[in-house]
């Protein structure tokens, strides 16, 4: 376990952030850290979907932080998905 900085770039707003997360976070733990930062109102239908920037597949929504590949600061797009 390690504390791991990333870029939070969440659909919807204009401002990146750092936000501090854990290494052995998952993917959807991340994204709810992310959320607590730029969402104002949770959509429960929705499911929040992290990537590295400018990928076109999301990570795995299991995947522990520490697999990703991510560099600390690395900017992670965080968006609404149906799935």
């Amino acid at each position: 376990m390690a504390l791991f900085p990333i870029s939070s770039h969440f659909h919807g707003d204009f401002v990146l952030k750092l936000v501090p997360v854990d290494t052995e976070n998952t993917m959807d733990e991340v994204a709810i850290a992310a959320a607590e930062h730029s969402v104002g109102v949770h959509v429960p239908d929705k499911v929040i979907r992290a990537r590295k920037q400018g990928a076109s597949e999301p990570f795995p929504r299991t995947m522990i932080l520490a697999d990703t590949g991510l560099e600390p600061t690395d900017t992670v797009e965080f968006y609404y998905s149906e799935a």
